[in-house]
């Protein structure tokens, strides 16, 4: 009889170690260095993420259909959280845990706003080391503070912010869920790819933005595209706004054969 006490052999190279760090853009090829000014804050007691589907039972209210029948499993939606303990109180961290707030840099003065703005999603990543020098990535999509700030100080203590994000599915991208996860080997062979610096961004009519995309291969060609050239055009991944409304800008590249997409949905407001 074969014995069943055992573990695999790789467990220990793929074990996730230390906290990680959050970061407001991420390479995900691994092929270039955290900037400081790309870490979000400091943490202190780790770092929770979770992605937790919400079901619906649509044979719940039908006679004689057993409960819990896959058939009739249905997947409503996803909630996608990270929550950690912020240590610092930059005017960033601060707009941050408000979620809908405005800074004045030259006051230093951050104010809660009774609106919410598109601007005020952004994604954040999480990325964490590997024992084996790899790392595991969570990519948080349209993310927002939901839980407000919460600023905790102690006697002869350092002052803690709690700070719960949560991912948000866009009315323009339905079909994106609000998180993606990665899971890569040192030296790991990745497959072709391309990211975009934003999934999101707000431009005037008659401005413009500029997107910019990490290809793998780093050699492969980004073609662009807009989803709605009424609305906002792009050329070498700076996007103009054209008149109010959406857009999805697209960048592709062609490995093989096989084409590897991002978009960024662009939001063209009227000028002022």
């Amino acid at each position: 009889m074969p014995k069943y006490t055992r573990i695999p052999q790789k467990t220990f190279e793929e074990i996730q170690m230390d906290a990680g760090i959050l970061l407001s853009q991420f390479d995900v090829t691994g092929k270039t260095e955290v900037a400081d000014a790309d870490i979000i804050t400091a943490t202190t007691g780790g770092i929770h993420i979770t992605a937790a589907p919400e079901y619906s039972d649509l044979g719940e209210d039908v006679d004689n259909c057993p409960n819990n029948m896959k058939e009739l499993k249905h997947l409503d939606s996803w909630t996608v959280t990270v929550e950690t303990t912020c240590l610092g109180t930059s005017t960033e961290l601060l707009r941050y845990s408000l979620g809908a707030a405005d800074v004045d840099e030259t006051t230093g003065k951050v104010t809660p706003r009774r609106d919410l703005k598109q601007s005020d999603f952004g994604d954040i990543w999480w990325v964490g080391d590997k024992t084996n020098g790899g790392f595991v990535a969570a990519h948080l999509l349209n993310a927002l503070s939901t839980s407000g700030l919460d600023l905790q100080t102690t006697k002869n203590g350092k002052g803690q912010i709690g700070l719960t994000l949560t991912g948000h599915v866009s009315i323009n991208a339905q079909d994106t869920m609000p998180i993606e996860f990665y899971s890569i080997d040192d030296g790991e062979g990745a497959t072709p790819s391309v990211l975009l610096n934003k999934h999101a961004a707000i431009v005037k009519v008659g401005g413009t933005v500029t997107l910019t995309a990490v290809t793998l291969p780093d050699d492969a060609t980004v073609t662009w595209s807009s989803s709605d050239t009424a609305k906002a055009t792009v050329s070498g991944g700076v996007v103009t706004g054209v008149a109010e409304g959406n857009a999805i800008i697209t960048a592709s590249i062609t490995v093989d054969g096989v084409t590897y997409t991002d978009t960024c949905t662009v939001i063209v407001e009227a000028t002022a």
